[in-house]
Order: structure tokens, then sequence, then C-alpha cells
């Protein structure tokens, strides 16, 4: 097809973080202390073992408790953007971002969560970012819960299994809307809302051996009916409070192919692939999936709800589908004797028709393109890209210059697919903001050494290092992408 070669008109380019991995100040200007603050990092661990790295029992929180100490516990010194905010955001500028997705930390707000009246100090934090961002031109967009519930809702309520959780959420999401009315349009509720089922703790708060005899999988789902009833309120809050805001739901885009063309394997796909779709499903409809309602019903799982849950569902789905996309896997009735390789919170069966990057993600432009068509198909509501990069062992050269072409490789074959989706598949996209736009402490396995920016944080896993900025060779090329508005991706320049 004949490109015209530039994305449409107020396409929003920019970056992607979240507190609980760039912010740091974990203890600083009254914040309490979240679930995020009292992830273990296990750096002897593989890193393609990821239930082993996201493992977490009461008996890991009291020692977390028991100890300040930031080299075993990384997201909290992160990339301390808590002290570096205007340094980082004059760069974001200088790379021309219209728009930078970050996330407001609950207990930097609400310090335990259940606090009746909010922490000013931690207001007047975001009040000041967000004017800052404001005065490069660069618009907000607020994930308001990504990751860090407050620890005390953990271990006094059982996280968002308990129902008295949304009414904290929502005067937490009262607060951040009658504060930031007049500096944040665009919202996003809970960040990849699905990951609940693969890592119950820094999603939900949840922690298997608080819930004895209780059977667990039902334990999450009920605390993702209180998501979702509290994420419709948010949605309602929002319009209500901010005339215009927009407010999207957030999921892992966890693209699956057939690994034969055995139906059994098309069967399997579709099925795994429905397990992601329930979750944007239900924020979208407002409504449960038949499908999902059956796996409740086919595996004894209750939810218990209350009168209104169904109608306020209802009554306010969100206003657009953003999604993270990393790698696609496949899928295969039959596993044995299959290849397995890691990727975004899974381990899945390796395709082998794609490269993987050092951390056994498989690269796959293509699923991007796959993915928005999949996506906008089945919502005809505009998309978001708010993840998506390459995690890699960056070396800084002498000189200070860091070479990162294969991050330069990886990305821009990702943007020509999101255009090709745009102009031949005539998808609605609102934006794209990649995943760690400066460096930060990985979620996955809590590395500092698995780098997705454009801009390097001097700091290794351990937290050792002068926590200086220095660009790397795509935050040149990130800028001319930004300032052509796509043309450059086709271009033969040095890049």
């Amino acid at each position: 097809m004949n490109h015209k070669q530039t994305f449409p008109e107020g396409f929003l380019w920019g970056g992607a973080t979240a507190a609980n991995q760039v912010e740091g100040g974990w203890n600083e200007g009254g914040k309490g202390i979240s679930v995020s603050d009292c992830a273990r990092a296990h750096f002897d661990t593989d890193v393609t073992n990821y239930k082993a790295h996201n493992a977490v029992t009461s008996q890991d929180i009291e020692a977390a408790l028991a100890t300040d100490d930031e080299v075993y516990y990384p997201k909290r010194h992160g990339s301390d953007f808590y002290h570096h905010y205007k340094e980082d955001i004059r760069l974001f500028a200088e790379m021309g971002f219209k728009v930078y997705r970050l996330s407001i930390a609950w207990s930097r707000i609400f310090p335990n969560g259940d606090d009746e009246t909010p922490n000013e100090e931690g207001l007047k934090f975001y009040d000041d970012v967000f004017d800052e961002l404001h005065k490069y031109g660069i618009e907000p967009l607020v994930t308001m819960s990504h990751y860090e519930p407050p620890l005390n809702l953990v271990l006094n309520y059982k996280g968002w299994y308990s129902r008295e959780v949304i009414g904290f959420f929502t005067r937490y999401v009262e607060t951040i809307c009658t504060r930031y009315k007049d500096k944040v349009k665009y919202w996003l509720t809970f960040n990849e809302v699905d990951s609940m089922i693969r890592h119950p703790y820094t999603t939900g708060g949840l922690i298997e051996d608080r819930f004895p005899g209780q059977n667990f999988e039902e334990v999450i789902f009920q605390a993702m009916h209180h998501q979702f009833v509290a994420s419709a309120h948010a949605t309602r809050i929002c319009h209500e409070m901010i005339p215009g805001s927009l407010v999207g739901c957030m999921l892992t885009k966890l693209t699956y192919y057939p690994y034969t063309c055995k139906p059994e394997d098309v069967l399997k796909s579709q099925q795994t692939m429905r397990g992601t779709y329930c979750y944007s499903d239900t924020q979208v409809f407002g409504e449960y999936p038949a499908y999902l309602l059956s796996r409740f019903k086919n595996n004894g799982i209750t939810i218990r709800k209350e009168d209104g849950d169904d109608e306020i569902m209802k009554s306010h789905p969100v206003d657009f589908v953003s999604f993270s996309y990393y790698n696609s896997s496949c899928a295969a009735e039959d596993t044995s004797n299959l290849n397995v390789t890691s990727g975004n919170t899974i381990n899945a069966i390796k395709n082998p028709y794609l490269k993987a990057s050092d951390w056994g993600w498989q690269i796959d432009p293509t699923g991007l393109r796959i993915s928005m068509v999949d996506l906008y198909d089945r919502y005809r509501k505009p998309l978001f890209i708010v993840e998506n990069g390459l995690g890699a062992a960056d070396v800084v050269n002498e000189g200070g210059t860091i070479d990162d072409q294969y991050r330069i490789d990886y990305l821009r074959e990702h943007m020509k697919a999101i255009l090709d989706a745009i102009e031949e598949d005539g998808v609605d996209c609102l934006g794209y903001t990649s995943w760690g736009c400066i460096d930060l402490v990985s979620e996955s396995t809590k590395q500092m050494s698995k780098r997705y920016g454009y801009i390097y944080v001097d700091c290794d896993d351990y937290g050792n290092g002068t926590y200086n900025r220095m660009k790397k060779k795509s935050f040149y090329w990130y800028k001319k992408v930004i300032q052509t508005n796509g043309l450059s991706l086709y271009s033969d320049d040095e890049f």
C-alpha cells in the first residue's frame, strides 16, 4: 500500500512509567507503604521463572516491614523521579512528547488507604508534576492504580477481596479528580486489570496464605469484581467532575497463535485469548461475558454482589481501550515436547518463526497489528497503546554514549505496524506511549539492568550509582519520529 507515511494529526506520542517503578521517595513526603515497597527482588532466580519472582507470603511481608533496605526492595528507590522530575520532564519535552503516562501512588495520597483525609504533601507533589508537564505542553495520562495498593489494606482488610476497599478507592478517586480536574483529561482506572489472576499480590493485595481453606481462584475473582465496580464508580466520578474527560480500561494484550492448524490448537488459542478478553469485555460492555459466567459455574466459583453493582457497571463503561503489547505467544492442546519461553507476566510456547529478547520475550511487530485489529473489531472504541518496548542490557561506551540500535529496530517495526493498522485496517488509535521511556525497575524481575528507556539512569540492580541521566541513541531517534509524525520511520537516515 502507498503509505501517506505520517500518523493522524493530533496523534499523541509519548512515553509511560509507573510510580512504583520510577518514583522512589518511598518514605518521604508523608507517603505510606505500598505492596510494591515490600516486593522483594530475587537476583539469583532465573529471569524466565516469573512465578518465583512474584511469589509472596505473609512471612515475606513481615521481613520487608522489618527493614529499610533498598537493595533487595528496589522499588523503594526506583529511578528517583521524586527528586528528578523536573529534569526528566525537560528531557521528555526535548523529545517532543505530546503525552506522558504516569501513575499516582495511592499511598502517597492516602498513606494507609483508609485515612479520612488525604496527605497534602502528596497532593502537592503531583500538582507540581502536572504543572511541569503543562509548562511544556505535555498532556498527562494518569493511571489511578498501578500495582501499588497501600499495604495497610492488605494487612487489615485482605486487599481487594474486602468490599470496604471500593469505598476507600472511591474516596481516593474523588480526591484526585477534585484536585486535578483542571490538569488531567485522560485517565486509566486499573493497570492491566487482568493481571490479578497472574500476580494477585501486586494488583489486588491478595496473599494466598491469608485465605486458608478458601478457593483462591474464587478469592481472586471476588477481588476482581470489586475492582470492576470501583472502576465503574471511578469512570462516573471522572465524567461528573471533569467535563470532557476520557476514561480508559487497561489490559495486558496477550496475543496467542495456534501452534499448528490442528483444530484443537486453534480452539486452545481462542480459549486462551478469552482468558484476557473477559476483563476488558466486562469494562467495555458493562457486564460479565457469558463465557466467563460459564467458567464460574463450571468451576464452582460464586461471586458475591450487592444491589446496584450490575447497574453501576452497565451505566459507566469506559470511553477507550488501552493496552500493553510486548510479544506474542503460541497455544497448543498438547504441550509435551514443545519449547517454552517467557513473556509479559507469562510463560508460553515458543514460536519457531520469531526472534526473542535477552529475557526470552518474542519479538513480533505483526502481532501488534493483529492485536489492534482484534481489539477494535471487538469493541469499536478508540485504542491507546500505553505500553510497548524492548527490555535490554544497555552498555555505556567510553565517552558516555549508549548505542541501543536494537531498541530502535524493535520500536520502528512496531510503529510501522501501528500505522498499518490505522491506515489499512481502519483502526482508531489515540496515541502511543512506549514503556519505560526512562529506565526504571522492571516489574517482572525487579531489575534495573533490564532497561527500556530512551534515557539511561546510572543505577544498577542493587541501587548503586549516581542516578545521573544520559541520552541514548534512541532518544534522538524518537525525537525525530515525533517531529516528523512518523515520516522518519521510512527514511534511510543514519538510524
